[in-house]
């Protein structure tokens, strides 16, 4: 980032952050999701002692709303394993709360010895990231102490079924018929980060790492890394493309506005480098490296962030922020120099559309308790800034398939 970008990130990112959390402990809102916790450790270790108070009063308050959600032990939209990832790190401020967070990993791994997922005709909480097990896998690596091989070996094993063919059969989606969201998906393989291939291939990466690399693991994160290769195009803008789910003919036409997190180019290209990484394949290392370089050449704010500011254009999981971590990570693994531009220019973009966003009382509007929210709300943008700006701790960023 050039020298003139620094200032207004410094003053402001760290700023909104505290009042967030001041807010958050006056308004009271419940919420089992991980963004407070996160955020408030990353102010804690980053910004000045004053802060410090303003993070431990969230992470009590917080910590207090929790059993308030879902009762689904998924990573994100309020589920169990991302209520568990705000209680190990809500501890490195309250250490009490790491009791808490092993009486809540005891339960997820009870669950998952029973194995309670379908492993064909699938639906998303069977596979998915966002809801199922490969984000659970994911949460149980974060923070301490670092799971037993035996922990993981339910999701572990799950997951390498899922991928034991090489056109991925047992990942069709079956559930959906007739359903006015995901009907699209139905008899179909989603590619994407957040419910797709690519959010599996991070967990099968993690258990390689934190696993070991035994012949059916390493098989099958070879079968759905090819099986990703292989639904990539180019599109109209020659930048390596994915679309939501596998292609069933031609790829389509024009250029493609959805490259995020979630969906589309970052997301699918770093779990396929990250992947490569693991297995020491050096051939998908660079075709992963060259894949988003493509996109970081080619990258248009105003064609690629798209709808409403908050949650499409600047969270993680849609907008400006998902983008930001993902080319962070390429410039510090891959050493991908095109990847530090693109991160200057969208913390940059991030710096400036922030504030502007957050006009007075946004932060604690009623209509703002979604903001809370890590994947789709404003501590995820401000995890992101803090983290690739002012150097806060990483230890986050699994929860997004990320290191």
């Amino acid at each position: 980032m050039h020298p003139g970008s620094q200032a207004p990130l410094h003053r402001a990112a760290p700023d909104i952050a505290v009042r967030l959390l001041d807010d958050f402990s006056e308004a009271g809102h419940a919420t089992p999701d991980p963004g407070i916790p996160v955020l408030a450790r990353l102010v804690a270790e980053t910004c000045d002692p004053a802060a410090v108070a303003s993070a431990g009063r969230a992470v009590e308050l917080w910590a207090r709303s929790t059993g308030h959600g879902p009762c689904h032990p998924g990573l994100h939209d309020g589920g169990l394993a991302g209520t568990l990832i705000g209680l190990r790190l809500g501890a490195r401020i309250h250490p009490p709360l790491h009791r808490a967070a092993d009486r809540l990993r005891d339960h997820l791994l009870d669950k998952a010895w029973r194995r309670p997922w379908r492993t064909v005709d699938v639906a998303l909480p069977d596979y998915d990231l966002v809801s199922g097990p490969s984000g659970t896998l994911l949460a149980l690596c974060i923070g301490t102490p670092q799971p037993k091989r035996s922990q993981l070996m339910p999701f572990t094993a799950h997951l390498t079924e899922l991928c034991d063919s090489g056109d991925l059969y047992r990942l069709r989606v079956g559930q959906y018929s007739g359903h006015p969201g995901l009907g699209w998906l139905q008899g179909r393989v989603n590619t994407g980060m957040g419910h797709g291939v690519a959010g599996l291939v991070t967990a099968l990466t993690a258990a390689v790492r934190h696993v070991g690399p035994w012949p059916e693991l390493l098989d099958a994160l070879r079968c759905a890394t090819r099986w990703l290769v292989r639904q990539s195009f180019d599109d109209a803008r020659s930048v390596r493309s994915w679309d939501g789910a596998g292609l069933d003919g031609p790829p389509p036409e024009g250029g493609r506005t959805r490259q995020a997190w979630c969906y589309g180019n970052p997301g699918v290209a770093w779990a396929l480098w990250d992947a490569a990484d693991a297995l020491g394949d050096r051939s998908l290392a660079d075709w992963a490296a060259d894949a988003f370089t493509t996109l970081a050449e080619r990258y248009d704010e105003d064609l690629h962030l798209v709808g409403a500011p908050l949650t499409e254009r600047l969270g993680l999981c849609h907008g400006a922020a998902g983008v930001l971590v993902v080319a962070d990570a390429f410039h510090r693994y891959a050493r991908l120099p095109v990847a530090a531009v693109l991160r200057a220019g969208l913390a940059e973009y991030l710096g400036r559309r922030l504030p502007e966003t957050l006009g007075p009382g946004a932060l604690s509007s009623r209509a703002a308790r979604s903001s809370h929210s890590l994947l789709v709300g404003v501590p995820g943008v401000l995890s992101a800034l803090l983290t690739t700006v002012h150097e806060a701790p990483r230890d986050w960023l699994p929860c997004l398939g990320l290191r």
